[in-house]
């Protein structure tokens, strides 16, 4: 795990050059606190950066890595899981290998395979390789999004870097918002496609690469989408295959995380996803203690689950660590610090205890693993359930419930429906405004956190000069061709939407502390094999998680596996803004820098801040929107500890 910035341009003197990729090093110190190394092109004005935290092999992986010919240059952020095999394999082919780094695998596949050789890489990826011959960069994500990769191209000159504030040290570059990225913000608190929130700077999508070669005088840049999910599905099997196979991709997935140089540790929160991977893996760890992490706040119960994480920890013999997090008062403090390692204001206040977890694995281990990406793969949100109860009720009025290939009646989720008990705002907001209708209209109605926001803006200063609409960026991923059900258009929507915001925040919370995050759920053939099952099959009568529950049971305690109450680590943000932070976010939201922007309407913002209901995000997604423009638009607020 590490940061990698760079420059390729048209013209530059080489001590600009150093100059500049220096400084977007150096803003991204705690990517890699281990070590840092520059490489410069001695015939083209092409520049490599890398800051190490050193994971792999950690004598012999220095970066930028360069083949003994001289021909092929790497910087790499990530980890190759399967490095083992394919160094055994390019050794048979007579590749000089003198180290187990897997950035050496990397750099000699790519110089065996070319850019196919990214369809063999098992892990979390991005990297840039530079071609001496051929004066070209090849650039790729990883399939999922786990890794970052941004980029900003004007014609003249690519840069290129693991976090948009290394590209914005560059001189070149003035931080300006997007009008595009603020409304993908206001509506989903993330931004779609290759948008961030600042104009001129691209987010490399995942499964996609980028070249740019020398041509003439010109640079030519290209994006290329290598990977994509494809649902084949598989109707010649019965759910105990697909039982069977999923448990051994799981199996072989955390096989291949737990390889590891430092110590390694997991978060643990008491839920399904991270209780699987954590019982999982103490089991392969033949003897050895699993360090794990959880943390809670003093607020209520609601707020606590420690009892869980707890009772898995016994069950599967680690050793135990827990913080009870204190942001109420530190909010102040610790909010700008997290905005500005976020870059962008996305997702949701889960953001907060994550960090302060991290920080606590920080002090004990240098990788720690999580459950990320259950929810997303194996049918997990309450809001796939409300869809289908919608769904379900249309095909029982209309009687048109058997006319879909992979139908789900509303007899069979009946049973499953109590999951819905807590969730009564979610069913008044998908109601209020009708019912029925398109499948995009009403799953973009359970995604859209505009409402109580939109009339806090001023919606002359959000608009674009193409008139562009969220929903119909979010129709073009969710209306692709053979998804075959609803549930895989939810499931494929939320895998290219809001999982790479959550990979977000996994990262730069992780990268804050300085530690690698592994999230083995989300090995692509795990993604791949979720996609083949039949609907019907994978969300039978509304069960969520169902066949991941069946695959894992007999690894994980009973208490868990029939949890009903999973809170998904809520944090009391609504308690503190009307309480011990109030003053903080009046200041903020309130104050006349806020007003001069001419983007909110205050006297209605101020009118919500007492309102805000628990759980709500409209004042967390106010003040992260405010807290952002000061740290990077404005430039005139430092956070502490920075």
């Amino acid at each position: 795990m590490c940061g990698i910035a760079g420059i390729v341009t048209l013209s530059g003197a080489p001590e600009a050059m150093k100059h500049a990729a220096l400084n977007m090093m150096d803003a991204i110190r705690h990517r890699g606190p281990d070590g840092e190394g520059l490489w410069q092109d001695v015939a083209r004005p092409v520049a490599l950066g890398h800051r190490r935290l050193a994971i792999i092999d950690p004598e012999h992986g220095k970066q930028p890595m360069t083949t003994e010919d001289g021909r092929y240059t790497v910087v790499f952020n990530g980890a190759i899981y399967n490095y083992l095999e394919l160094r055994r394999e390019l050794i048979s082919k007579g590749h000089p290998l003198h180290s187990y780094s897997d950035t050496e695998v990397l750099l000699y596949a790519y110089r065996e395979w070319g850019e196919s050789f990214v369809d063999r890489l098992v892990g979390m990826f991005a990297f840039a390789i530079w071609d001496r011959h051929e004066q070209k960069l090849f650039c790729a994500r990883d399939r999922i999004g786990i890794k970052p990769f941004y980029y900003s191209f004007d014609g003249q000159r690519l840069l290129f870097a693991s976090e948009i504030k290394a590209i914005l040290a560059d001189d070149s570059i003035r931080a300006q918002a997007s009008a595009e990225g603020l409304q993908d913000y206001l509506t989903f608190q993330f931004c779609l496609d290759d948008k961030t929130l600042f104009k001129g700077i691209q987010k490399l999508e995942p499964g996609h690469s980028l070249s740019v070669q020398y041509v003439g005088d010109k640079l030519d840049v290209k994006i290329r989408q290598y990977w994509d999910l494809h649902y084949n599905i598989d109707e010649s099997h019965d759910e105990r295959y697909f039982i069977d196979t999923l448990a051994g991709l799981i199996d072989d997935s955390i096989r291949l995380h737990l390889r590891s140089d430092v110590p390694l540790g997991a978060h643990l929160s008491g839920g399904l996803d991270s209780s699987a991977v954590v019982c999982l893996a103490s089991r392969m760890l033949k003897g050895e203690q699993l360090k794990t992490f959880t943390g809670a706040f003093n607020e209520g119960p609601q707020f606590d689950e420690t009892g869980y994480a707890k009772e898995v920890s016994r069950f599967a013999g680690t050793a135990y660590n827990e913080i009870y997090i204190p942001a109420g008062h530190e909010l102040p403090e610790v909010l700008p610090r997290l905005m500005y390692y976020m870059d962008e204001p996305l997702a949701g206040p889960g953001v907060i205890p994550q960090y302060y977890v991290s920080q606590l694995a920080s002090e004990h281990v240098k990788v720690v693993m999580g459950g990320q990406g259950g929810d997303e793969l194996f049918v997990g949100y309450a809001r796939y359930m409300a869809a289908y109860l919608e769904k379900c009720l249309s095909g029982a009025i209309y009687q048109t419930a058997n006319q879909s290939r992979f139908a789900v009646s509303l007899e069979s989720i009946v049973p499953n429906l109590p999951l819905l008990a807590t969730y009564q705002p979610m069913l008044q907001g998908l109601w209020k405004n009708g019912l029925f209708g398109p499948h995009d209209q009403r799953y973009f109605s359970l995604v859209d956190r505009s409402e109580g926001m939109s009339q806090l803006f001023n919606q002359d200063a959000l608009l674009s000069d193409g008139g562009y609409s969220s929903f119909a960026s979010f129709q073009r991923i969710f209306n692709r061709g053979e998804l075959h059900s609803l549930v895989n258009q939810m499931t494929y929507f939320d895998l290219k939407g809001s999982l790479p915001a959550l990979l977000h925040v996994e990262d730069r919370t992780s990268m804050a502390a300085s530690i690698e995050s592994r999230v083995p759920l989300l090995d692509h053939r795990i993604v791949e094999f979720m996609a083949t099952i039949p609907p019907n099959i994978k969300f039978a009568g509304g069960r969520m998680k169902h066949l991941f529950k069946e695959s894992i049971k007999s690894a994980v305690p009973k208490a868990i596996s029939e949890r009903k109450d999973k809170m998904g680590f809520p944090t009391p943000l609504t308690q503190w803004t009307k309480g011990v932070a109030r003053d903080f976010v009046r200041d903020t939201l309130l104050s006349d820098q806020a007003r001069r922007r001419g983007l909110y309407n205050l006297d209605v913002v101020e009118k919500m801040l007492g309102n805000e209901r628990e759980f709500g995000r409209v004042v967390w997604g106010l003040l992260s929107l405010e807290l952002w423009h000061r740290i990077f638009i404005d430039r005139d607020l430092k956070p502490s500890g920075i």
